[in-house]
């Protein structure tokens, strides 16, 4: 499960988040699932740390940029894992280099090489939630490097795909994947799946439903999407389709679904 800043943004929507996740690790019929969470930062927060560096020094370093810009994803992923824990589930954080999330040093802009997460899976088969700062990885000498803005939704694919997981749900804050921006243009229809090549071509002319990079790594990868709404559950008048799902899925499985 991903989610993005506004998701995050204050400690009722992080208690909202934990909710979600709960449910989801529940499961159905007794049946617990194994899950990990991958968290932005709180809305507008990456900004404000770009900002301090910026004042601190117009020329700065790179490597320390990381360090002052990855933090607002720590402050998250502790938070989240706290208030699960207060909701009585066993929950814990698990920074970029403690996975690690190990990535070629290439501060502001690193791409994933390897995710090794022995001792998380470990935790993941003990029944414990794994939750992890989004766009905050490792270099091979130890710092901590970023992948660039909108890494997050790199993140939770790199580590969907890392751990085999069944799907990487992202949740935002729309309600769908549709043809058009639907402010825009009326009689845009939300769509129930698209391709991936179909995500990025959508992406590529301003779609910002998904980072366009993590869209092209989960079709890498072999990893199944889901975008779903964070602020839509069972509680509102919404309809079933609202409930659902948008899945990004292989060609292959595409034709399986039409058939």
């Amino acid at each position: 499960m991903k989610f993005g800043g506004t998701s995050m943004a204050g400690t009722e929507r992080i208690r909202r988040v934990a909710g979600l996740v709960r449910g989801q690790a529940a499961g159905a019929n007794g049946t617990r699932n194994e899950v990990a969470v991958v968290v932005s930062a709180m809305a507008g927060e990456t900004d404000r740390l770009v900002g301090f560096c910026r004042e601190a020094n117009p020329l700065h370093d790179p490597a320390e940029y990381d360090v002052v810009v990855s933090s607002g994803e720590q402050v998250t992923s502790g938070l989240l894992a706290l208030t699960l824990q207060s909701l009585g589930e066993k929950a814990r954080s698990w920074l970029g280099w403690q996975i690690p999330v190990k990535t070629v040093e290439a501060h502001a802009k690193a791409r994933v090489e390897t995710i090794e997460a022995p001792q998380m899976l470990e935790a993941l088969e003990r029944g414990e939630i794994a939750v992890i700062p989004g766009y905050q990885s490792v270099s091979h000498n130890g710092r901590i490097t970023t992948m660039g803005r909108g890494g997050s939704d790199t993140s939770a694919v790199a580590v969907a795909a890392a751990i085999g997981a069944d799907r990487c749900d992202i949740y935002t804050d729309v309600d769908g994947v549709y043809t058009t921006d639907p402010r825009i243009v009326a009689k845009a229809r939300k769509l129930k799946a698209v391709t991936y090549e179909e995500m990025l071509e959508l992406a590529s002319v301003g779609a910002k439903v998904l980072q366009t990079r993590s869209v092209g790594l989960a079709m890498k990868s072999g990893v199944r999407l889901q975008v779903l709404s964070s602020f839509v559950d069972a509680d509102t008048n919404a309809s079933a389709d609202d409930l659902l799902g948008k899945l990004i899925v292989s060609e292959a499985e595409m034709d399986e679904m039409v058939e």
